[in-house]
């Protein structure tokens, strides 16, 4: 299980591999995103309980997801994660990069969102810059590889 001390890669397994995961850790820097998320594919009924259950050490059990409809495929309102109902909620007004998840107690981490098909070494390097310590870059700044903006 991951750690919410952590500021490394969670190896946080689902039934099927490894959630691609990276937050700040606890007395980091506030900026736009608290870390960033790789998932394998747009598919919210496949990516969203994943994420959900890997961030449950920062949110605690989560309530809500919400996304931006472009980004993502068409999806019910609510899936079920861990035994709970979660609320989906698609906006067309939200940066298309990223997602907020919300706990049951109000705890909230917004994440920067590596596209599915990024090349490896992409992907890695927006996971670190997005969950560095000091890191207070915009979505974009961190997308396009300027960590410091």
């Amino acid at each position: 299980m991951i750690s919410a001390q952590s500021g490394s890669t969670p190896r946080h397994t689902s039934g099927r591999h490894t959630v691609r995961l990276e937050m700040k850790s606890v007395g980091a820097a506030r900026g736009y995103v608290d870390g960033a998320w790789w998932p394998r594919s747009t598919e919210p009924t496949t990516e969203f309980p994943e994420l959900c259950s890997a961030l449950a050490p920062w949110v605690g059990a989560v309530s809500r997801v919400s996304y931006h409809l472009g980004t993502w495929s068409v999806a019910a309102r609510r899936v079920a994660v861990d035994g709970r109902v979660v609320r989906l909620e698609g906006f067309t007004t939200m940066d298309p990069h990223t997602v907020v998840v919300i706990g049951s107690d109000s705890r909230r981490v917004s994440l920067l969102v590596v596209p599915p098909d990024a090349p490896g070494d992409t992907g890695r390097a927006q996971l670190r810059s997005a969950a560095a310590f000091d890191s207070i870059a915009s979505v974009e700044a961190i997308r396009q590889g300027n960590q410091r903006e």
